[in-house]
């Protein structure tokens, strides 16, 4: 074969591979315009990641007997969603005799249980509600990890309900914009009415599509009359809004969703139309801001992001800090002037990062900006405990070990 010939030829079966990859992700934009495509790809609840462990077993995933108690709450909607009240481990040092008097597994009335006695009873309990990320169930991956740095700063009083929503895990249902958000007012519903939990000793953690399922329900809250504002929220890895996010985002690391129609934004424009959810963070963070600073309600919002996470990038949370600074403010401030406040006010913590606060007569917006953690190793780090306490104790000063 001569020269000539093998270019041709490899221009001609190079040709045709290139006509496959461009059918093939012709059909997957074709796929994804389908609502029920995009449910998985968005949610991934599929994917749980528990590694054949038993849900209902949570000793199998590193905790005591009977630390974990796994039951059922029900969404208006009539959804079972599946649920973890986790002790902290200095209470449940103290009445580890009375906990393992009872029996394990899932149980039909957690208001007969000791450990819901414990929350419901203590004055001066403090209850972290956690929203979990896509993917994966309440036992996933560095989700253990996360539940105890949460509570580390106070380990005689933090409490931890996690759950999945519907879809994920052992909930029923699948996963929506409007079904999640059903499943989290359920959630703070069974904290503040059924726990007894004051709003004012309940924290919001989130972390990465948790995040935006948290704005959304805080933001609902805050609009009541009279309004209902916890005491803080801290959003580790979150994303302005579905669309941006699909822009950048990869599937498992490497297969682009839609980051290549993102140069054409005509035809990206008319693609998000086809986009069943939006979690529009941006919009609701926003008002949420906006909606406090208004009725005078004490607000206070930490947002977390590694400059190492590749799944969600960290401009992520420099844009949502932004749309949260701007709403505090009748005139706003533009980005770009925001950048140069930082340039003079931000704390530089070399390898560990850097924080910029935003202080209102009401509230208090801090930005952490961490050198590494990558996506999920964060969450099981110090820098989720000291976030905890330092909302807890601004509320609180007495709130120590």
């Amino acid at each position: 074969m001569t020269t000539g010939e093998m270019v041709a030829t490899i221009f001609k079966y190079g040709g045709i591979s290139a006509a496959i990859l461009v059918g093939l992700y012709a059909i997957l934009l074709g796929l994804l315009a389908t609502s029920t495509f995009q449910t998985h790809v968005v949610y991934l609840h599929k994917i749980q990641m528990t590694w054949f462990k038993d849900l209902t077993v949570p000793e199998s995933f590193g905790f005591m007997r009977n630390q974990v108690t796994p039951f059922f709450l029900e969404s208006s909607d009539g959804e079972k969603l599946y649920a973890w009240h986790i002790l902290p481990v200095e209470l449940y040092r103290r009445h580890e005799a009375a906990l393992l008097e009872e029996p394990v597994g899932i149980v039909s009335d957690i208001t007969s249980r000791h450990s819901f006695k414990l929350l419901r009873d203590d004055p001066n309990s403090r209850l972290i509600l956690h929203f979990h990320g896509a993917a994966g169930t309440v036992g996933s991956g560095y989700r253990v990890p996360n539940y105890r740095a949460l509570s580390a700063g106070q380990p005689g009083k933090i409490h931890v309900l996690t759950f999945d929503y519907r879809g994920f895990g052992k909930s029923t249902g699948t996963p929506s914009e409007d079904g999640m958000m059903l499943d989290a007012h359920a959630v703070v519903d069974w904290a503040m009415n059924i726990a007894g939990i004051p709003p004012n000793r309940i924290l919001i953690f989130a972390q990465s599509m948790g995040t935006a399922v948290s704005v959304a329900i805080s933001n609902y809250f805050a609009l009541r009359s009279p309004p209902v504002v916890f005491a803080g929220a801290v959003l580790v890895a979150p994303f302005i809004d579905a669309a941006t996010l699909a822009s950048s985002y990869r599937l498992a690391g490497t297969i682009p969703l839609l980051s290549p129609i993102a140069r054409f934004p005509v035809l990206f424009n008319y693609l998000q139309h086809f986009l069943r959810d939006k979690w529009s963070t941006k919009d609701r963070i926003a008002q949420y801001i906006r909606t406090n600073e208004a009725n005078g309600e004490k607000y206070r919002m930490t947002l977390i992001h590694a400059e190492d996470d590749y799944d969600v990038p960290w401009c992520h949370t420099t844009t949502l800090f932004w749309h949260a600074i701007n709403a505090t403010t009748p005139v706003g401030i533009s980005y770009d002037e925001l950048e140069e406040r930082k340039n003079e006010s931000k704390q530089d913590f070399g390898a560990a990062g850097s924080v910029m606060e935003w202080h209102t007569e009401y509230g208090i917006i801090r930005e952490e900006i961490l050198k590494t953690g990558l996506h999920d190793v964060i969450m099981g780090n110090p820098v989720i405990t000291i976030a905890v306490m330092r909302i807890f104790q601004a509320l609180d000063a007495s709130f120590t070990c």
